[in-house]
């Protein structure tokens, strides 16, 4: 596989048509190694328009999202060098990854205890320094480094908890994916005020669950 050739075929082909233009987003994904964060696996599924498991075993909420819909949660946050963010769901670590490339300094939480040492060597060997990667449950939150300027759920859920949208700065974004199969949206959330939000559907589209202790003790696996 001529890997620069498919990163470029994703880009135009699978997230410039979503209605990803942004120069700065479209730079990003030209430069940060997608293929460097797929379970080796799936090294040639890395640049497909699917959600990649990331272990042999995985259970479905364990993927790497799609490119298109990271592109797009990218450019609806505008990420900004000041912004403090939390990611629920660091998966393999390229969502991290993308966000440090733009931000301050990226806290991202995962339950599975491989993936969090997955993260942690992926984005190591990338050379991504200003982001840490925390063990634990963050579906209601991580409270430890409140308030966030941003907040990256990657990953469905239900309901957006209001314990979450606290943990935002006045001014902060929070994006998801929000609802159950087979009607979903990603919604970016803006707290205006203290006790004011607004909402804003991006867009339409399906993404595996967050895996969370609540669906841990609800399914067996």
């Amino acid at each position: 596989m001529n890997t620069e050739q498919a990163r470029f075929n994703m880009i135009q082909q699978q997230i410039r048509p979503w209605e990803v233009l942004d120069p700065e987003v479209l730079g990003l994904l030209a430069i940060v190694k997608r293929e460097d964060f797929a379970p080796a696996a799936h090294k040639d599924l890395a640049f497909a328009d699917v959600e990649i498991p990331l272990k042999a075993d995985a259970k479905p909420s364990q993927t790497m999202l799609a490119p298109r819909v990271e592109a797009r949660m990218l450019q609806a946050l505008g990420i900004r060098n000041t912004d403090k963010v939390l990611e629920i769901g660091a998966g393999s670590g390229f969502m991290a990854a993308l966000l440090a490339a733009k931000a301050e300094f990226v806290y991202t939480v995962e339950i599975d205890p491989e993936l969090v040492e997955v993260a942690r060597k992926n984005l190591a060997q990338a050379g991504v320094a200003n982001v840490s990667v925390d063990l634990g449950d963050a579906a209601q939150g991580w409270p430890l480094y409140t308030p966030y300027d941003v907040i990256v759920v990657s990953g469905s859920l239900p309901v957006l908890p209001d314990a979450l949208l606290r943990q935002l700065k006045i001014g902060g974004r929070l994006i998801a994916v929000v609802g159950e199969a087979p009607v979903m949206e990603m919604q970016l959330v803006t707290r205006t005020e203290e006790d004011a939000f607004n909402t804003v559907v991006v867009l339409e589209t399906l993404v595996a669950p967050l895996e969370n202790t609540a669906r841990r003790d609800k399914f067996v696996f």
